[in-house]
């Protein structure tokens, strides 16, 4: 086991430290393995602090998530955690500081975000520990306990079959927009999530074979899924084929079969429909997906 290399390290400090390390190795310490451990930590880029072991995981997932999530994700890092924790070492902290960080999203009514934000840090503790030694533990184990019980609430929706009933034929005789009242009649027969009717194409559709088929890329799934997956394809009942057919004459030679009312070059907004919900009385209800969508 080298000990330095003289001058530099005296032959007083020298046999200082060949004594140490016989007392580790008498104690079944491997000096020179225990040497290799701490240069590997000291490897680390960026140090054990909260903020660069938690971007370092997240630099880890990025290419597993959509571009949006991930962004959402690293927003609420430097929103809720790293003001607070950011700069302090992981091997510091303790629970009940991680606790008053989350009770600070508490206070300001925010329940789910402080959800969320339990659940990031109990990631980032995963994967912190395998470089941490064996010392360290998970301080996000039972905080959930300790904040207020947060339960996902559903989108409201129409249960009643009157009053889905009343819907469907206010859709039947709105009087705006023939693009906007077509994809008030597509939405029931569909079922598809709102974004990707509202940015339906033209070239996506065959109308002959009644066929819709959605790019993977549009999907709601992860970034390898969307890279990799198949495409989701929809069949198209009779009266939805009637219905394109309609709209076909009036934005079939552009890109979105729900083209822009001022650009015909973008998709509808997504206010279209919800405004025209909220003329036919139902907006205070349910948006398109929520109250079409969800009655089952």
């Amino acid at each position: 086991m080298a000990l330095g290399s003289y001058p530099a390290q005296s032959l007083a400090d020298a046999r200082k430290a060949r004594d140490i390390a016989k007392l580790k190795k008498a104690d079944g310490v491997d000096p020179i393995q225990e040497r290799k451990l701490e240069k590997l930590k000291g490897s680390r880029n960026g140090g054990d602090t909260f903020q660069a072991v938690a971007l370092e995981w997240h630099g880890r997932q990025v290419d597993q998530w959509s571009d949006t999530h991930a962004e959402r994700t690293k927003r609420q890092l430097e929103r809720d955690l790293f003001p607070w924790i950011g700069d302090r070492q992981m091997s510091s902290i303790e629970p009940m500081e991680l606790l008053a960080t989350l009770q600070k999203i508490e206070e300001r009514g925010a329940l789910e975000t402080a959800d969320r934000a339990l659940m990031l840090c109990r990631q980032i503790w995963r994967y912190w520990l395998p470089t941490a030694g064996n010392t360290r533990r998970d301080i996000t184990v039972g905080l959930k306990n300790r904040l207020t019980p947060y339960r996902g609430t559903n989108f409201p929706a129409i249960v009643e079959p009157k009053r889905f009933g009343e819907l469907l034929r206010a859709m039947h005789v709105y009087k705006g927009s023939h693009t906007v009242r077509t994809a008030l009649l597509l939405a029931p027969l569909l079922y598809q999530r709102p974004g990707n009717l509202r940015t339906m194409e033209w070239a996506e559709v065959d109308l002959d074979a009644a066929l819709w088929t959605i790019p993977s890329m549009k999907m709601k799934r992860t970034k390898v899924e969307k890279e990799q997956g198949e495409p989701h394809v929809v069949p198209l009942p009779m009266q939805a084929v009637e219905l394109l057919r309609n709209l076909q004459a009036f934005t079939g030679r552009g890109i979105y079969v729900f083209s822009g009312q001022r650009d015909h070059e973008r998709p509808m907004s997504d206010n279209s429909v919800r405004s025209a919900l909220y003329s036919l009385g139902f907006g205070t209800e349910q948006s398109m997906a929520e109250g079409v969508q969800n009655f089952v």
